[in-house]
């Protein structure tokens, strides 16, 4: 219920179309209350022989039939027409409202994604959270909505109740037996649909992350042959989601199958009543087809209810599930008091820095080292050691388990991730590009830059002229993931990106891993030129790209197990000489 009450704010954002719907709904109710009385004027007073209403008892309808019946007729149209366009204000105002809430609560979703940990996303299936963001995002606004529906319903059912209290208070009476098997068919289905639907929106997710992972995965998938195996396992996941939707489905259809016998039977001994009563005189026939017409949608309100109050649980368990990932408090986020990094770099340091992913064993273990400004740090050590990891702490992709990292003497968690990070440029391992262009992917490192300073930032990174050498220059579009690129040119490119940030603290995360010998040189050259006047950061398995390094960090088991210069650590007989043995004689097979 708590969660619930919590999507009003969502509401009162869209104050201007909550008040049109709210006067959509009474309009659209005045207009169904007057819709039985032109046929109740007809049968009773055109046809029989009844007193005419008042405002129909003037002269020239007193005295001409046909005359009487052309206006009843007309007025009878007038009214359909008047609820039709009453209906499509009422159309028009609630989609608008319904995406209005929509989008704000998906935008507050997709907000909270991004600023939860990458501890979350890594333990999390990413299609599950796009299921999240695309299927239950309008639940909000889903539950929102119904409040028209039930209002109109409501106010239709009192409205149409009174006036056939006035008409026949024992019909009015006999409408009324319906509701207690209602009341007892909602609740009896809110509770056993609770469970069912919680099931089928957590396979209907699991469908979702099996398809989006084999996309992904698709150049695996095709290299092993497993498209087969891949089809398989997608459907007996899809079969056992499509064996819950249907279980599902028709749960609800039996409940709305039950409303409507329920108020079937109702319908039928109304009617029944009201032909007694006509039959003793206490009724005109116009009056049971008006009594008639009103019960009927006294009865569709009813159902309408039930309905609505029925599917509610589908929102409620959508909401829930939102409100849940809304509520998950990220692992690394800003204190109260953060302040913001100064812009010049400054001594980073790492003092007895412990980490470990969840409840894994401990991936760096008591890791202590200094970086003056300016100076070149490399780090190198076999798979496993910590080396990634050690570099994710600086931006604070994740936080240290124990120990801390400053700057300037200063905790890095007493500044502003926003700050921090904008001081830290980054190239991945696996260069990322956005769908998009060439120049669009390079401006993500400054959207503010100009077209010259991204061919100057491009010209730094030693990409400029492969790029003109391309059908559109900076305007080619790179594909998905970059796929129509080479891996030296997605990566250089990704160098020319952290060249246009220009940011004082560099992380470079093995750059060079999947580029051929002769590409590595050109990606070297750009990291040298990149690497000038900032403190860097280099993993690296590649003897070669870290000679020069003013400080090499040899790292095993999550420890700093040796450090110095190049020349300092080849003059010892220890694990860095030991890696550069191993290193030369894969080079001379």
């Amino acid at each position: 219920m708590r969660n619930v009450l919590r999507v009003l704010p969502y509401l009162l954002n869209h104050r201007g179309l909550a008040f049109g719907t709210i006067v959509a709904v009474v309009l659209v109710t005045l207009a169904s209350l007057l819709a039985p009385w032109p046929m109740k004027i007809l049968v009773d007073s055109v046809l029989g022989d009844h007193e005419l209403p008042r405002f129909l008892a003037v002269g020239p309808l007193l005295n001409n039939t046909y005359l009487l019946m052309l206006v009843v007729v007309a007025g009878g149209f007038l009214i359909v027409l008047l609820q039709n366009a009453l209906n499509v204000f009422r159309q028009y105002v609630n989609t608008r409202l319904k995406l209005g809430i929509t989008l704000d609560f998906r935008g507050d979703l997709f907000q909270h994604a991004q600023r939860l940990s990458l501890a979350f996303h890594d333990q999390h299936y990413s299609g599950k959270l796009v299921y999240l963001l695309n299927n239950q995002s309008d639940a909000v606004a889903g539950l929102i909505m119904t409040l028209p529906t039930l209002a109109q319903s409501l106010l239709t059912f009192v409205g149409m109740l009174v006036v056939v209290v006035m008409i026949d208070s024992q019909l009015a009476l006999a409408s009324l037996l319906v509701i207690p098997f209602l009341f007892y068919s909602v609740n009896s289905y809110a509770v056993r649909i609770h469970g069912p639907l919680n099931k089928v929106k957590d396979l209907e997710g699991q469908t979702l992350s099996m398809i989006q992972e084999a996309i992904a995965m698709l150049r695996v998938v095709v290299a092993f042959g497993r498209e087969k195996y891949e089809w398989q396992r997608f459907r007996e996941q899809g079969e056992e989601a499509l064996d819950a939707r249907v279980d599902v489905t028709l749960r609800q259809t039996l409940f709305e199958l039950t409303v409507n016998l329920i108020t079937a039977a109702g319908m039928a001994f109304v009617v029944g009543l009201g032909a007694t009563h006509i039959l003793r005189g206490t009724l005109t026939i116009g009056e049971l087809l008006v009594v008639m017409a009103y019960i009927s949608s006294v009865y569709q309100s009813l159902g309408t209810i039930s309905s609505t109050i029925g599917s509610l649980q589908d929102q409620v368990v959508s909401i829930d599930r939102a409100f849940g990932m809304l509520d998950t408090e990220p692992d690394v986020r800003d204190r109260e008091d953060a302040g913001e990094l100064p812009e010049d770099t400054a001594r980073i340091e790492f003092h007895g820095v412990h980490f470990r992913y969840g409840d894994g064993p401990e991936t760096l273990k008591g890791v202590t080292f200094q970086a003056e400004p300016g100076e070149f740090v490399a780090i190198i050590g076999p798979t496993g050691a910590g080396k990634t990891t050690l570099v994710s702490l600086i931006p604070r992709y994740y936080d240290a388990t124990l120990g801390r990292i400053t700057i300037s003497g200063e905790d890095i968690r007493e500044f502003t991730l926003q700050s921090l990070r904008q001081r830290i440029s980054i190239v991945e391992q696996h260069p990322i590009l956005f769908v998009g262009t060439i120049a669009e992917n390079i401006l993500y490192g400054r959207l503010d830059a100009s077209r010259e300073e991204v061919v100057e930032a491009a010209r730094a990174a030693r990409i400029h002229e492969a790029i003109m050498k391309m059908p559109r220059n900076y305007d080619t579009l790179v594909g998905e993931r970059g796929a129509t690129l080479s891996g030296g040119e997605r990566q250089r490119i990704s160098i020319a990106r952290a060249f246009l940030k220009n940011a004082p603290i560099l992380v470079l995360d093995e750059p060079t891993a999947f580029v051929d010998s002769r590409t590595e040189a050109d990606v070297l050259d750009a990291l040298r030129e990149l690497r000038r006047g900032r403190t860097t950061f280099m993993v690296s398995h590649r003897m070669a790209a870290i000679r020069d390094a003013d400080r090499i960090l040899v790292m095993q088991d999550g420890r700093i197990v040796e450090q110095g210069s190049h020349r300092e650590l080849c003059a010892n007989e220890g694990p860095y000489r030991k890696l550069g043995d191993i290193a030369a004689r894969r080079a001379g097979t």
